[in-house]
């Protein structure tokens, strides 16, 4: 991946407001990557200083290995998930 869309990705997901939730595949979209798989290999090697709580997969549910963390840091922003699920109808980040 080039320098460019690595901070396309980084910027994108920079911008999700506290209280919003967007998918792997909305920041791909909007930042011009190629595959939703790129975006979580950002977040995974460079996300630390990024709002990566508040990107979730397709179906609206995090990542397993993340889920108890991510849940509880959306909670404290007033995401409220049905069990392990967000509901992307009322969360989803519109920019």
């Amino acid at each position: 991946m080039d320098e460019q869309l690595h901070e396309r990705v980084r910027e994108v997901i920079s911008t999700v407001p506290a209280g919003k939730v967007a998918t792997y595949g909305d920041i791909a979209a909007i930042a011009g990557a190629p595959s939703p798989r790129l975006i979580g290999r950002v977040l995974s090697e460079d996300g630390h200083d990024l709002p990566w709580h508040r990107i979730l997969r397709a179906n609206g549910t995090p990542a397993p290995h993340l889920a108890h963390r991510q849940l509880e840091l959306l909670r404290a922003e007033g995401v409220l998930a049905d069990g392990q699920r967000v509901s992307l109808r009322t969360y989803r980040w519109q920019p």
